[in-house]
């Protein structure tokens, strides 16, 4: 336990480390060369400085994230969830984040509510449309499409992307904790890896699951896409399930 803490504490302090000094070295070039600077340098540094920024962000929360997956008090609150309009609110909220994207959104008629922590579900759409539009190369088109499950008591949510791919001997290797595949893209795209694992974690417990295929189209490009699966409870077990740790 102690040696998972502290390898957890060194690669944590490692990923921080680089947005840090990133922004402190910007900072201090302005502050330093502030006169002897033309307005587009000073426009790329700031720029510089807001996208580290943000990278930090994301990076504290999804530590936090994963912090409260590890506790004891972090509890599930399970409540009926409209699977479309929760699809909707996130490309919404990426759609500024991504304007060049082109969501292409297919849901299936007549698909039920599912059974889940709302929050925790929007949590997951975001973490992976996100993942679509970051690692979708110079492709702008992600596919979401949602509908029926097999034998009919689960709905599937798939979210699909073209760009360089992932082979079969990573499928496992993504979902696990600061995991990354080293590709020419993936080098390009700063990331914690640890989207997937929580991801992973927070459908597992919800009662779902998630999987991924990835598909050469041809040399270069692949088609991936991500499929999680939530249960449909009947009444009874939605009666019963008021709120699971």
């Amino acid at each position: 336990m102690t040696e998972n803490y502290e390898d957890f504490i060194s690669t944590v302090s490692h990923e921080l480390r680089t947005p840090l000094t990133s922004i402190r070295g910007f900072s201090d070039t302005m502050l330093n060369s502030w006169d002897r600077l033309d307005d587009e340098s000073k426009k790329k540094f700031i720029k510089i400085i807001k996208e580290q920024s943000e990278r930090l962000i994301t990076m504290v929360e999804n530590i936090l994230s994963v912090t409260k997956l590890q506790s004891e008090n972090d509890r599930i609150v399970l409540k009926s969830v409209e699977v479309q309009p929760a699809i909707e609110s996130v490309i919404q909220l990426l759609k500024n984040q991504y304007p060049h994207k082109n969501f292409i959104l297919n849901i299936k008629s007549k698909i039920p509510e599912i059974f889940a922590d709302k929050d925790k579900f929007q949590q997951i759409l975001v973490n992976l449309i996100e993942n679509a539009c970051k690692y979708s190369d110079n492709n702008n088109d992600i596919w979401i499409d949602a509908g029926w499950g097999e034998n009919f008591n689960s709905i599937t949510i798939n979210v699909t992307n073209l760009g360089v791919g992932i082979n079969k001997t990573d499928y496992e290797k993504i979902f696990t904790k600061f995991s990354r595949i080293d590709t020419p893209l993936t080098r390009k795209v700063q990331g914690s890896g640890l989207g997937l694992y929580i991801t992973k974690n927070l459908l597992s417990k919800m009662g779902g699951k998630i999987s991924v295929i990835s598909d050469n189209i041809d040399a270069v490009t692949s088609k991936t896409t991500f499929t999680i699966e939530m249960p449909i409870f009947d009444i009874e077990k939605q009666a019963r399930s008021k709120c699971v740790q």
